[in-house]
C-alpha cells in the first residue's frame, strides 16, 4: 500500500512590525527624569523653609549679580531745594535715601554761596553716596602732590559739608594712563595716592575732622570716568579728584 504524501509546512508568514528594542522602554527615561525634577524640587522648597530672611535676601542678591542685575540711582543734578520740596505723599523713601536726598540738596545749596566753585567741581548722586569730582589740574601741577593755588577754596567747601552733614568721605585719587617721570612717584599709583593723602591730612587738621571719618585711595589710571585713556579728551576727564560723601558705616576697607 503506498505511503500518503505529506503536505510541505507552509512558508513563515512576513511580518512588517519592527523587532524590538534593546534595553528599558522609552517612556521609562521620561519618568526617570520626572521623578528627578520633582526631588530637586522638593529639596528646593525643603532649603527655602529652613533659610532665615538675611540668607535668603544674601541669596537673591547673589542671584542678581550673577545676571548681571545692578541698581543704580540715575545720575540727575537737583537743584538749590529744601528737602521737603521733594516730598510726595504717594512715595514712602528710606530713612538712608532720605538722609542721601538732605545731604544731595545740602550740598547743592553750600555750592550755591560760591558760583565760581560751582562753576569748577561736578555733583552727582552716586549709588553709595554723592559724588563731587574736581579736575586733578585745579588742585595740583603734573606728576607732583603739591598744592595750587587756590586748593582751599575746594577744600575748605569739603570740609564745610563734613561739619553740616553727618557723613564721611572717602577721597579717591585718578590718572589717566600718561605717566610723568619724577623721583617721588615711580608710578602713577604712588602719585595718585599722595594726592589724596594730602586732600586727607588737609581735611583732618584743618577742618579738625576726625580721621576715622576719612579714607583716601589711589587708583591711578585703573577706573577711566569718560572712557579708555586713547585721546586728550578722554585722557583729561580721566584725571581727576573724587569726594564720595558717604553714610557711616556704609563702606567697609
Amino acid at each position: 500500500m503506498a505511503k500518503k504524501k505529506e503536505a510541505p509546512p507552509p512558508p513563515p508568514k512576513s511580518s512588517n512590525e519592527p523587532p524590538p528594542e534593546e534595553g528599558l522602554p522609552g517612556w521609562m527615561a521620561t519618568f526617570a527624569d520626572m521623578v528627578t525634577l520633582l526631588l530637586c524640587f522638593f529639596v528646593l522648597l525643603l532649603s527655602f523653609a529652613n533659610q532665615d530672611v538675611q540668607k535668603f535676601n544674601d541669596l537673591l542678591g547673589s542671584i542678581k549679580d550673577a545676571f548681571g542685575v545692578q541698581i543704580r540711582r540715575p545720575d540727575a543734578d537737583y537743584a538749590a531745594l529744601s528737602p521737603s520740596q521733594f516730598e510726595r505723599s504717594d512715595v514712602t523713601l528710606e530713612q538712608e535715601d532720605q538722609m542721601l536726598l538732605n545731604a544731595m540738596v545740602s550740598i547743592e545749596n553750600i555750592l550755591d554761596d560760591d558760583p565760581e566753585l560751582k562753576r569748577t567741581v561736578t555733583i552727582k548722586p552716586d549709588d553709595r553716596g554723592v559724588v563731587m569730582r574736581v579736575p586733578n589740574d585745579i588742585l595740583f601741577d603734573p606728576g607732583s602732590a603739591d598744592f595750587k593755588q587756590g586748593y582751599d577754596r575746594i577744600l575748605n567747601f569739603a570740609i564745610r559739608v563734613l561739619k553740616e552733614q553727618t557723613l564721611d568721605l572717602v577721597i579717591r585719587g585718578h590718572t589717566d594712563d600718561q605717566y610723568v617721570e619724577n623721583d617721588a612717584f615711580p608710578t602713577n599709583w604712588e602719585l595718585s595716592a599722595a594726592r589724596a593723602i594730602a586732600i586727607m591730612r588737609y581735611v583732618m587738621t584743618r577742618g579738625e575732622i576726625s580721621s576715622s571719618r576719612l579714607k583716601a585711595i589711589g587708583l591711578a589710571d585703573s577706573q577711566p570716568l569718560a572712557g579708555p585713556n586713547t585721546t586728550e579728551q578722554y585722557r583729561s576727564q580721566n584725571r581727576r579728584i573724587e569726594f564720595l560723601f558717604h553714610r557711616p558705616g556704609e563702606l567697609q576697607f
